[in-house]
């Protein structure tokens, strides 16, 4: 596994047989620059940005699972009150997880 931080929206293109994957020799090598290097099915890639909203070319988005960690005040108001209610009103808790599990149930029957 290789964590590369701080990554603005361009990638070397150096990057990309590695991005799409693009092995040779059977799949034991990728080419990297100049080098052809050994390469394990089971090597992972991360990479890290800072940037709020980036955007990054369709080519690249493609090619990754894109995670978004921003955290929205709403977001944590939600969590905070669950878990107060959850805490102080486990009665409430229960019968919103029933309610989900019956919406749930609808929209599974709904579009058999």
């Amino acid at each position: 596994m290789v964590l590369i931080e701080n990554v603005g929206e361009t990638l070397d293109p150096v990057l990309g047989p590695l991005l799409g994957r693009e092995t040779i020799k059977k799949g034991r090598c990728i080419k990297i620059g100049d080098k052809e290097c050994e390469y394990n099915p089971s090597f992972r890639l991360i990479l890290h940005t800072k940037l709020a909203n980036p955007h990054y070319q369709p080519e690249l988005q493609a090619q990754c699972t894109l995670i978004n960690f921003t955290v929205t005040r709403d977001g944590l108001e939600d969590q905070l009150l669950a878990a107060v209610v959850s805490m102080e009103r486990p009665d409430l808790e229960k019968q919103k997880v029933r309610q989900g599990q019956g919406v749930d149930t609808r929209r599974k029957l709904f579009f058999l």
